[in-house]
Parts: structure tokens; sequence; C-alpha cells
């Protein structure tokens, strides 16, 4: 592919993950030194700073069809299952759904190595690629999530989201506590317009949602304990809602302190209930997840 630079000094490796927001910083910068980008027919290096009107080119290597999934067995912490959904907590540093640097070793690569019939929603229009996911969590968020085995399952799982009749509660602990206790925060996210990998809150953005409420505030250094309710589904909304209202989450150095003084390795945020109707049944099934030690032992680390 290739575009124009708009702009006179700007990296060369920050315009082209602008441009490719699917691509690390790292696996672009290897594109670059790989000489697989020019920039005006000549090669160049990932911090040169380029004049506004020059044509880059990028030259994407040809992978296997990242369409083909392979089944592959990893551990799972499966919470339900019946022939319909299953209901697992999904553990921090899993990745959902491959994509591109993350082929294997996700989430959708486990579900197909357990059940194998989950393979047919592929080739089905309407399931859009979900391979049964109906939402998603971060990487570096645990917790619960449902998954459909069938693409009937899948249509009716997702008009619940839809008409936002899913329950769904996070744990975090926060840098700051909130200024009240309870608070509802109505704010539309889209993409940021100024570092496309990011989201934030943006006037013309999707609508979004979040209902929090003050757990525990007997932390070292004002950091406080809360459950959050999501109205919504927007990408990263929890970290993006709380750093708006100046109480990012402790460990998210995207949206929060670069520099973390807790020694955690991900971020502090646990999908911790999760209820919704069966989709064969219509009924009401609730679940909880408790915290994950390694956050447990943070809070007992932090406790003042």
């Amino acid at each position: 592919m290739q575009f124009t630079v708009s702009e006179s000094g700007e990296r060369l490796d920050k315009i082209i993950i602008a441009q490719l927001p699917a691509l690390s910083r790292a696996q672009v910068q290897a594109l670059i030194k790989d000489g697989m980008v020019t920039v005006d027919g000549e090669t160049s290096k990932p911090s040169a700073k380029l004049k506004g009107e020059s044509l880059i080119q990028v030259t994407l290597p040809v992978v296997e069809d990242e369409s083909i999934i392979e089944p592959e067995s990893l551990d799972l912490d499966i919470r339900y299952e019946d022939e319909h959904i299953v209901v697992l907590n999904k553990p921090s540093g899993l990745v959902v759904h491959p994509g591109v640097g993350n082929v294997q070793g996700t989430l959708v690569n486990a579900l197909l190595a357990r059940y194998p019939e989950m393979i047919d929603m592929q080739d089905d229009p309407q399931a859009e690629g979900r391979m049964g996911i109906v939402h998603r969590l971060d990487k570096d968020t645990s917790g619960l999530m449902v998954v459909a085995r069938h693409v009937e399952a899948l249509y009716q799982l997702m008009g619940q989201f839809q008409a936002r009749t899913v329950e769904k509660y996070y744990t975090a602990l926060l840098e700051r506590r909130p200024k009240t206790n309870t608070g509802t925060i109505d704010a539309p996210i889209a993409r940021d317009p100024r570092q496309r990998k990011r989201m934030a809150v943006v006037r013309d953005g999707k609508p979004a949602v979040t209902e929090f409420e003050l757990i525990d505030d007997n932390f070292l250094d004002g950091r406080a304990l809360v459950c959050l309710r999501l109205h919504t589904g927007r990408t990263h909304q929890i970290r993006v809602h709380m750093a708006f209202i100046g109480c990012p989450v402790v460990g998210d150095i995207v949206y929060g302190y670069r520099k973390q003084r807790t020694g955690l390795k991900r971020q502090f945020l646990h999908a911790s209930e999760l209820a919704f109707d069966h989709p064969a049944t219509g009924e009401r099934l609730h679940f909880t997840s408790e915290l994950p030690v390694g956050l447990q032992n943070i809070l007992d680390k932090l406790r003042s």
C-alpha cells in the first residue's frame, strides 16, 4: 500500500503506525529495517523525519492465510459448558482472537481444539468471522467471558448484547479515589485522532456509559478499589473513562502512568461478574469470578 505524508517533521515509523494501527511499533520498525518501506523510492530509517508530500510505499510480507485458524491445546478455566455455550475465566496475557502478530496461542485457537465444531461458524457470513466470540477482554484484562458454540447461540447472544440486557461487572484498582462514592460516566469514545492505536473521549464518538461504585479506599497513595458496570461495550471503555475522570487504572501504561510504582505487570482490571439469558432455555445465568492471586497480593501489599 502507499500513501502521502500530509505534514513535514513526523517520524516515518509513527506515520506508518497511524496508517496501519493493527501493526505494533516493533513490527513497523522491522518492516522499515528489512527494506519493505520506501520513501520516494528510497529506503530510510524508522526515525527519519519526512517532508510533506513524500510518498511512502509499504510492502507487507506474504503470510499464510490468517483466516485459517489452527486448533491449539491450551489450558482453559471453564466455569460452565453445554452444547450451546461456554463460560470461561480468561487469564491475563491471553489474546482472545488471532490477528496480525498473534496467529497462535489465542483463546480462539484453544476453543477450536476443545470444541472442533466451532469451526463451522467461520464460513457463516452473518457471523462476521467471530468464531463464537460475542465480546472480548483486552489481553491484560482477566475474567469472565461467554462464548457461543454454534451460530444460533451466537446470534441470540449478540442480540442480548445489542439490547444491553447482559450484565457485566468489573473490579478495578484506580490510582486515585473518584470524587464521589458512586457515579456514571456518559462520554462518547472513538479512535484518538492524534494517536490512532489509542481510544479517547471524542465529541462525535460512539455512546459509552460506565457506572462505578467505591468498594474500598484504604490503600497507599490514595488508590481506590471500585466496582464498574458497563452499559456499552466500546474498546478500552473502562480504561478510557477512568483516565478521563483523572483516576486511571493501576498498571495501565497506555492511559495511565507510564512508570508504575506497584510492580504490577498488567492492568488491575478483572471481569468479576457476568449475567445473561441462556440462548436456548431463556434461563437467567449469573457467574462470578474471584480476583486472581496476583491482583489480591497487590491489594494486600498496598493496604494502608
